[in-house]
């Protein structure tokens, strides 16, 4: 998902254009993406969409596109994808993810995928542990650890907001259950906005089986929504690039 346009980097670029570690920090996540074995990427653009297509033109044709005109929401740029999406199996795996998390892993998306494939579920979804969730919907579990539900932090309970097991939006889905719930998200009555993070409870509300991993390491959860936190994340990245022999993030 690359529509949005970032208002607090104090820029007129979209988000996922401003550079980490001298990329578009939206290559990164492709790169991920790819070494992972996607066989296609589609990028959700909208906001000075030319600049995202511009950012993107080394993948080639292995990069598709899908416009979302209105920023509607996660649910929302993800229906835009639809037609994209077209000729598949039905139990294809179709990952969700932002693209402006840099500091994704290709191993966290092996991960992902592995426990996905393993366990035929419907939807996987790929969490992170952190000291200080503020901001995040936390994943709630029952007593035996089985999920509960995503809860917003603006939804969330005192007890809730104890949770430090957050939801840094790593998904996959199977393809038609994807959308079978996606038609069934409402809008949001005070954002006027449609979720991704609806779709795993209707989904467990059918009956269809949904999984969690803690998967995602607390470091790569860093939020990129200023020019002070772009920088920290371009650090990060640069240092791990540096001690990464072959010059490739996993």
């Amino acid at each position: 998902m690359a529509a949005g346009k970032g208002t607090r980097m104090r820029s007129d670029l979209p988000k996922v254009v401003h550079e980490v570690a001298g990329r578009p920090m939206v290559c990164h996540v492709v790169d991920a993406c790819f070494r992972a074995g996607c066989s296609r990427v589609i990028a959700v653009v909208g906001y000075e969409q030319q600049r995202v297509r511009d950012a993107l033109q080394g993948f080639g044709d292995r990069v598709r596109y899908a416009v979302q005109a209105e920023q509607l929401g996660t649910g929302h740029a993800v229906q835009c994808a639809a037609d994209e999406l077209t000729g598949l199996d039905d139990n294809t795996p179709v990952l969700v993810l932002a693209g402006d998390g840099p500091l994704i892993r290709t191993q966290t998306l092996d991960a992902l995928l592995g426990l996905h494939r393993r366990t035929g579920a419907s939807a996987t979804l790929a969490t992170s542990v952190i000291e200080d969730p503020t901001g995040y919907g936390r994943i709630v579990r029952d007593g035996e650890g089985r999920l509960v539900g995503i809860v917003e932090q603006k939804n969330a309970t005192p007890e809730q907001l104890s949770i430090c097991e957050v939801n840094p939006s790593y998904y996959c889905f199977g393809l038609a259950s994807m959308q079978s719930a996606l038609a069934r998200v409402e809008r949001n009555e005070a954002s006027g906005e449609y979720y991704i993070t609806d779709v795993p409870a209707i989904l467990m509300g059918s009956g269809e089986r949904v999984e969690v991993i803690d998967a995602v390491p607390p470091e790569d959860v860093l939020s990129i929504n200023t020019p002070e936190q772009l920088a920290e994340v371009d650090r990060i990245l640069r240092d791990r690039l540096a001690h990464s022999s072959t010059g490739a993030v996993g």
